[in-house]
Protein backbone atom coordinates (compact mmCIF):
# COMPACT_ATOMS: atom_id res chain seq x y z
CA UNK A 1 0.00 0.00 0.00
CA UNK A 2 1.25 3.50 -0.80
CA UNK A 3 2.60 5.60 2.05
CA UNK A 4 -0.06 8.29 1.40
CA UNK A 5 -3.00 5.88 1.71
CA UNK A 6 -6.36 7.41 2.56
CA UNK A 7 -9.93 6.08 2.83
CA UNK A 8 -12.26 7.23 0.07
CA UNK A 9 -16.00 6.56 0.70
CA UNK A 10 -18.92 6.77 -1.69
CA UNK A 11 -22.25 5.11 -2.58
CA UNK A 12 -23.50 3.83 -5.94
CA UNK A 13 -27.16 4.16 -6.93
CA UNK A 14 -29.72 2.98 -7.86
CA UNK A 15 -29.56 -0.01 -5.52
CA UNK A 16 -30.13 -3.24 -7.47
CA UNK A 17 -28.92 -6.47 -5.87
CA UNK A 18 -28.60 -8.31 -9.20
CA UNK A 19 -26.46 -5.55 -10.69
CA UNK A 20 -24.27 -5.27 -7.58
CA UNK A 21 -23.69 -9.04 -7.69
CA UNK A 22 -22.56 -8.65 -11.30
CA UNK A 23 -20.34 -5.68 -10.41
CA UNK A 24 -18.58 -7.54 -7.58
CA UNK A 25 -18.36 -10.89 -9.39
CA UNK A 26 -18.41 -14.39 -7.96
CA UNK A 27 -16.71 -14.34 -4.54
CA UNK A 28 -15.91 -10.63 -5.24
CA UNK A 29 -13.46 -11.66 -7.96
CA UNK A 30 -13.99 -8.42 -9.89
CA UNK A 31 -13.20 -6.31 -6.83
CA UNK A 32 -10.10 -8.43 -6.13
CA UNK A 33 -8.97 -7.89 -9.73
CA UNK A 34 -9.35 -4.11 -9.34
CA UNK A 35 -7.36 -4.28 -6.09
CA UNK A 36 -4.56 -6.23 -7.76
CA UNK A 37 -4.37 -4.01 -10.84
CA UNK A 38 -4.53 -0.66 -9.07
CA UNK A 39 -2.72 -1.46 -5.82
CA UNK A 40 -5.64 -0.38 -3.61
CA UNK A 41 -7.98 -2.08 -1.15
CA UNK A 42 -11.70 -2.26 -1.98
CA UNK A 43 -14.35 -2.82 0.70
CA UNK A 44 -18.09 -2.72 0.22
CA UNK A 45 -21.34 -3.42 1.98
CA UNK A 46 -24.18 -3.33 -0.52
CA UNK A 47 -24.04 0.03 -2.31
CA UNK A 48 -21.54 1.56 0.17
CA UNK A 49 -17.87 1.44 -0.90
CA UNK A 50 -14.56 2.20 0.78
CA UNK A 51 -11.40 2.47 -1.31
CA UNK A 52 -8.08 2.57 0.56
CA UNK A 53 -4.96 3.72 -1.23
CA UNK A 54 -3.40 6.70 -2.97
CA UNK A 55 -6.06 9.45 -3.20
CA UNK A 56 -5.44 10.02 -6.91
CA UNK A 57 -5.96 6.31 -7.65
CA UNK A 58 -9.01 5.86 -5.39
CA UNK A 59 -10.82 8.84 -6.93
CA UNK A 60 -10.23 7.44 -10.41
CA UNK A 61 -11.19 3.94 -9.23
CA UNK A 62 -14.56 5.31 -8.09
CA UNK A 63 -15.20 6.49 -11.65
CA UNK A 64 -14.24 3.01 -12.93
CA UNK A 65 -16.65 1.30 -10.53
CA UNK A 66 -19.48 3.66 -11.46
CA UNK A 67 -18.87 3.04 -15.17
CA UNK A 68 -18.78 -0.72 -14.64
CA UNK A 69 -22.04 -0.50 -12.68
CA UNK A 70 -23.63 1.29 -15.64
CA UNK A 71 -22.45 -1.57 -17.85
CA UNK A 72 -24.40 -4.05 -15.68
CA UNK A 73 -27.70 -2.64 -16.96
CA UNK A 74 -27.24 -4.39 -20.28
CA UNK A 75 -24.92 -7.34 -19.62
CA UNK A 76 -23.32 -9.52 -16.95
CA UNK A 77 -19.76 -8.49 -16.17
CA UNK A 78 -16.94 -11.04 -16.51
CA UNK A 79 -13.31 -10.86 -15.30
CA UNK A 80 -12.31 -10.40 -18.96
CA UNK A 81 -14.58 -7.34 -19.25
CA UNK A 82 -13.17 -5.79 -16.06
CA UNK A 83 -9.60 -6.51 -17.18
CA UNK A 84 -10.12 -4.86 -20.57
CA UNK A 85 -11.89 -1.87 -19.01
CA UNK A 86 -8.96 -1.28 -16.62
CA UNK A 87 -6.50 -1.69 -19.47
CA UNK A 88 -8.30 0.91 -21.60
CA UNK A 89 -8.62 3.36 -18.68
CA UNK A 90 -4.83 3.71 -18.34
CA UNK A 91 -5.14 3.63 -14.53
CA UNK A 92 -2.70 0.74 -14.17
CA UNK A 93 0.15 2.88 -15.56
CA UNK A 94 -0.66 5.65 -13.08
CA UNK A 95 -0.80 3.17 -10.21
CA UNK A 96 2.56 1.63 -11.17
CA UNK A 97 4.18 5.08 -11.39
CA UNK A 98 2.88 6.10 -7.96
CA UNK A 99 3.99 2.80 -6.39
CA UNK A 100 7.45 3.16 -7.93
CA UNK A 101 7.85 6.56 -6.26
CA UNK A 102 7.66 5.10 -2.76
CA UNK A 103 10.67 3.44 -1.15
CA UNK A 104 8.68 1.65 1.52
CA UNK A 105 10.06 -1.91 1.89
CA UNK A 106 7.92 -4.70 0.43
CA UNK A 107 6.66 -7.27 2.94
CA UNK A 108 4.77 -10.47 2.09
CA UNK A 109 2.47 -11.99 4.71
CA UNK A 110 1.04 -15.48 4.89
CA UNK A 111 -0.91 -17.10 7.73
CA UNK A 112 2.20 -18.80 9.11
CA UNK A 113 4.94 -16.25 8.47
CA UNK A 114 6.05 -12.83 7.24
CA UNK A 115 8.58 -12.71 4.40
CA UNK A 116 10.86 -9.69 4.04
CA UNK A 117 12.78 -9.68 0.72
CA UNK A 118 16.49 -9.01 1.35
CA UNK A 119 18.41 -6.33 -0.48
CA UNK A 120 17.39 -4.01 -3.32
CA UNK A 121 17.32 -6.70 -6.01
CA UNK A 122 14.92 -8.98 -4.13
CA UNK A 123 12.77 -5.95 -3.26
CA UNK A 124 12.73 -4.91 -6.92
CA UNK A 125 11.86 -8.49 -7.96
CA UNK A 126 8.81 -8.65 -5.67
CA UNK A 127 7.64 -5.17 -6.73
CA UNK A 128 7.94 -6.24 -10.36
CA UNK A 129 5.82 -9.35 -9.68
CA UNK A 130 3.16 -7.19 -8.03
CA UNK A 131 3.13 -4.70 -10.91
CA UNK A 132 3.46 -6.88 -14.04
CA UNK A 133 1.50 -9.81 -15.46
CA UNK A 134 4.64 -11.58 -16.70
CA UNK A 135 7.95 -11.54 -14.83
CA UNK A 136 11.34 -13.17 -15.30
CA UNK A 137 13.72 -13.87 -12.40
CA UNK A 138 17.09 -14.85 -13.85
CA UNK A 139 20.23 -15.68 -11.92
CA UNK A 140 22.25 -18.24 -9.95
CA UNK A 141 21.02 -20.67 -7.31
CA UNK A 142 20.36 -19.31 -3.83
CA UNK A 143 19.15 -15.84 -4.83
CA UNK A 144 15.54 -16.47 -3.72
CA UNK A 145 13.98 -16.45 -7.20
CA UNK A 146 11.69 -19.43 -6.65
CA UNK A 147 11.03 -18.91 -2.94
CA UNK A 148 9.90 -15.30 -3.40
CA UNK A 149 7.75 -16.24 -6.39
CA UNK A 150 5.95 -18.85 -4.25
CA UNK A 151 5.60 -16.28 -1.44
CA UNK A 152 3.98 -13.81 -3.86
CA UNK A 153 1.63 -16.56 -5.08
CA UNK A 154 0.56 -17.54 -1.54
CA UNK A 155 0.12 -13.87 -0.59
CA UNK A 156 -2.10 -13.28 -3.65
CA UNK A 157 -4.12 -16.46 -2.96
CA UNK A 158 -4.77 -15.56 0.69
CA UNK A 159 -5.85 -12.04 -0.31
CA UNK A 160 -8.15 -13.67 -2.93
CA UNK A 161 -6.50 -11.80 -5.80
CA UNK A 162 -6.20 -15.09 -7.70
CA UNK A 163 -8.15 -18.35 -7.60
CA UNK A 164 -5.37 -20.91 -7.90
CA UNK A 165 -1.63 -21.49 -8.04
CA UNK A 166 0.08 -23.53 -10.75
CA UNK A 167 3.64 -24.74 -10.25
CA UNK A 168 5.26 -25.88 -13.48
CA UNK A 169 8.64 -27.34 -14.32
CA UNK A 170 10.14 -28.93 -17.46
CA UNK A 171 10.89 -32.65 -17.11
CA UNK A 172 14.61 -32.27 -17.77
CA UNK A 173 17.18 -32.96 -15.07
CA UNK A 174 20.88 -32.42 -14.46
CA UNK A 175 22.33 -35.48 -16.16
CA UNK A 176 19.60 -37.83 -14.89
CA UNK A 177 16.72 -39.72 -16.50
CA UNK A 178 13.12 -40.06 -15.35
CA UNK A 179 12.52 -43.46 -16.89
CA UNK A 180 13.85 -45.64 -14.06
CA UNK A 181 11.68 -43.94 -11.39
CA UNK A 182 8.49 -45.75 -10.31
CA UNK A 183 4.98 -44.40 -10.92
CA UNK A 184 3.27 -42.32 -13.60
CA UNK A 185 4.69 -39.07 -15.02
CA UNK A 186 3.19 -36.95 -12.23
CA UNK A 187 4.82 -39.16 -9.57
CA UNK A 188 8.09 -39.25 -11.49
CA UNK A 189 8.33 -35.45 -11.64
CA UNK A 190 7.38 -34.82 -7.99
CA UNK A 191 11.01 -35.04 -6.72
CA UNK A 192 12.02 -32.34 -9.20
CA UNK A 193 9.30 -30.02 -7.84
CA UNK A 194 10.50 -30.47 -4.27
CA UNK A 195 11.82 -26.87 -3.88
CA UNK A 196 8.34 -25.60 -4.74
CA UNK A 197 6.68 -28.03 -2.32
CA UNK A 198 9.11 -27.10 0.47
CA UNK A 199 8.33 -23.39 0.11
CA UNK A 200 4.58 -24.11 0.17
CA UNK A 201 4.87 -26.30 3.27
CA UNK A 202 6.81 -23.59 5.08
CA UNK A 203 4.26 -20.88 4.27
CA UNK A 204 0.98 -22.82 4.51
CA UNK A 205 1.69 -26.02 6.42
CA UNK A 206 1.64 -29.60 5.17
CA UNK A 207 -2.06 -30.28 5.81
CA UNK A 208 -3.24 -27.04 4.19
CA UNK A 209 -1.10 -27.67 1.09
CA UNK A 210 -2.48 -31.23 0.81
CA UNK A 211 -6.06 -29.90 1.03
CA UNK A 212 -5.44 -27.21 -1.59
CA UNK A 213 -3.84 -29.74 -3.96
CA UNK A 214 -6.78 -32.10 -3.46
CA UNK A 215 -9.21 -29.27 -4.30
CA UNK A 216 -6.97 -28.30 -7.28
CA UNK A 217 -6.48 -24.81 -5.88
CA UNK A 218 -2.78 -25.67 -6.09
CA UNK A 219 -1.77 -27.64 -9.16
CA UNK A 220 1.70 -29.08 -9.68
CA UNK A 221 2.43 -30.21 -13.21
CA UNK A 222 5.15 -30.83 -15.78
CA UNK A 223 5.36 -28.26 -18.55
CA UNK A 224 4.00 -30.74 -21.13
CA UNK A 225 0.61 -30.64 -19.33
CA UNK A 226 0.20 -26.92 -20.15
CA UNK A 227 -0.33 -27.39 -23.88
CA UNK A 228 -3.80 -26.44 -25.09
CA UNK A 229 -4.84 -24.71 -21.86
CA UNK A 230 -5.75 -21.08 -21.13
CA UNK A 231 -5.05 -20.10 -17.54
CA UNK A 232 -7.28 -17.34 -16.14
CA UNK A 233 -7.29 -15.90 -12.61
CA UNK A 234 -4.16 -17.89 -11.73
CA UNK A 235 -0.64 -17.39 -10.40
CA UNK A 236 1.68 -19.51 -12.54
CA UNK A 237 5.32 -20.22 -11.70
CA UNK A 238 7.58 -21.84 -14.29
CA UNK A 239 10.70 -22.98 -12.43
CA UNK A 240 14.01 -24.10 -13.99
CA UNK A 241 12.94 -22.43 -17.24
CA UNK A 242 16.47 -22.58 -18.66
CA UNK A 243 15.55 -26.19 -19.54
CA UNK A 244 12.71 -25.21 -21.86
CA UNK A 245 13.13 -25.27 -25.61
CA UNK A 246 12.21 -22.24 -27.74
CA UNK A 247 8.89 -23.86 -28.66
CA UNK A 248 8.06 -24.78 -25.04
CA UNK A 249 8.72 -21.25 -23.79
CA UNK A 250 6.46 -19.73 -26.46
CA UNK A 251 3.77 -22.32 -25.69
CA UNK A 252 3.90 -21.53 -21.97
CA UNK A 253 3.76 -17.75 -22.37
CA UNK A 254 0.74 -18.00 -24.67
CA UNK A 255 -1.23 -19.99 -22.04
CA UNK A 256 -1.62 -16.92 -19.82
CA UNK A 257 -5.18 -15.55 -19.62
CA UNK A 258 -7.04 -12.69 -17.96
CA UNK A 259 -6.37 -11.94 -14.30
CA UNK A 260 -3.26 -14.12 -14.22
CA UNK A 261 0.33 -13.50 -13.14
CA UNK A 262 3.23 -15.57 -14.44
CA UNK A 263 6.72 -15.76 -12.95
CA UNK A 264 9.43 -17.51 -14.94
CA UNK A 265 12.61 -18.36 -13.04
CA UNK A 266 15.86 -19.88 -14.22
CA UNK A 267 19.64 -19.82 -14.40
CA UNK A 268 21.03 -19.61 -17.93
CA UNK A 269 24.40 -21.01 -16.73
CA UNK A 270 22.82 -24.37 -15.72
CA UNK A 271 21.15 -25.63 -18.90
CA UNK A 272 20.54 -29.40 -18.99
CA UNK A 273 19.11 -29.58 -22.51
CA UNK A 274 20.70 -31.87 -25.12
CA UNK A 275 23.83 -30.46 -26.74
CA UNK A 276 22.96 -28.08 -29.58
CA UNK A 277 19.47 -27.25 -28.23
CA UNK A 278 19.09 -23.54 -27.44
CA UNK A 279 17.53 -22.61 -24.12
CA UNK A 280 14.09 -21.01 -24.34
CA UNK A 281 15.04 -18.70 -21.45
CA UNK A 282 18.15 -17.33 -23.16
CA UNK A 283 16.13 -16.79 -26.32
CA UNK A 284 13.09 -15.15 -24.72
CA UNK A 285 15.22 -12.53 -22.95
CA UNK A 286 16.29 -11.26 -26.36
CA UNK A 287 12.83 -11.54 -27.91
CA UNK A 288 10.87 -9.78 -25.15
CA UNK A 289 13.43 -7.36 -23.71
CA UNK A 290 11.64 -4.31 -25.19
CA UNK A 291 8.04 -5.50 -24.70
CA UNK A 292 6.08 -3.19 -22.40
CA UNK A 293 4.40 -4.78 -19.38
CA UNK A 294 6.97 -7.55 -18.84
CA UNK A 295 9.34 -7.42 -15.87
CA UNK A 296 12.93 -8.70 -15.86
CA UNK A 297 15.05 -9.07 -12.73
CA UNK A 298 18.64 -10.24 -13.14
CA UNK A 299 20.29 -11.63 -10.00
CA UNK A 300 24.05 -11.78 -9.46
CA UNK A 301 26.28 -13.77 -7.13
CA UNK A 302 26.13 -10.92 -4.58
CA UNK A 303 22.37 -11.63 -4.24
CA UNK A 304 22.93 -15.21 -3.01
CA UNK A 305 21.29 -15.64 0.41
CA UNK A 306 22.44 -19.19 1.18
CA UNK A 307 25.68 -20.28 2.90
CA UNK A 308 28.51 -17.80 2.12
CA UNK A 309 30.38 -20.59 0.32
CA UNK A 310 27.57 -20.77 -2.26
CA UNK A 311 28.28 -17.17 -3.28
CA UNK A 312 32.00 -17.92 -3.59
CA UNK A 313 31.27 -21.05 -5.65
CA UNK A 314 29.05 -19.08 -8.04
CA UNK A 315 31.70 -16.38 -8.38
CA UNK A 316 34.41 -18.99 -9.03
CA UNK A 317 32.36 -20.59 -11.81
CA UNK A 318 31.69 -17.14 -13.32
CA UNK A 319 35.43 -16.36 -13.35
CA UNK A 320 36.27 -19.74 -14.85
CA UNK A 321 33.63 -19.39 -17.58
CA UNK A 322 34.84 -15.88 -18.37
CA UNK A 323 38.46 -17.05 -18.62
CA UNK A 324 37.46 -19.97 -20.86
CA UNK A 325 35.47 -17.66 -23.14
CA UNK A 326 38.45 -15.29 -23.40
CA UNK A 327 40.72 -18.24 -24.26
CA UNK A 328 38.30 -19.50 -26.93
CA UNK A 329 38.12 -16.05 -28.51
CA UNK A 330 41.92 -15.80 -28.49
CA UNK A 331 42.29 -19.20 -30.22
CA UNK A 332 39.67 -18.23 -32.85
CA UNK A 333 41.53 -15.00 -33.56
CA UNK A 334 44.84 -16.86 -33.89
CA UNK A 335 43.24 -19.29 -36.40
CA UNK A 336 41.82 -16.38 -38.38
CA UNK A 337 45.22 -14.67 -38.42
CA UNK A 338 46.95 -17.86 -39.66
CA UNK A 339 44.32 -18.35 -42.33
CA UNK A 340 44.75 -14.77 -43.48
CA UNK A 341 48.55 -15.13 -43.65
CA UNK A 342 48.25 -18.25 -45.83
Amino acid sequence: MNVSSEIHRFAIEPVDSRRFASLCGQFDEHLRLIEQRLGIEVRNRGSQFELIGDPEITRSAEAVLRQLYRETRDAELTPDTVHLFLQESGLENLSAALQTDTHKPVVLRTKRMTIQPRGPNQQSYVRSIQEHDINFGIGPAGTGKTYLAVACAVDALEREQIGRILLVRPAVEAGEKLGFLPGDLSQKIDPYLRPLYDALYEMLGFEQVAKLIERQVIEVAPLAYMRGRTLNNSFIILDESQNTTLEQMKMFLTRIGFGSTAVITGDVTQVDLPRGTKSGLSHVVEVLKDVKGIGFTHFKSKDVVRHPLVQRIVEAYDRFDSEQETLREKLKQERRDRSHDQ
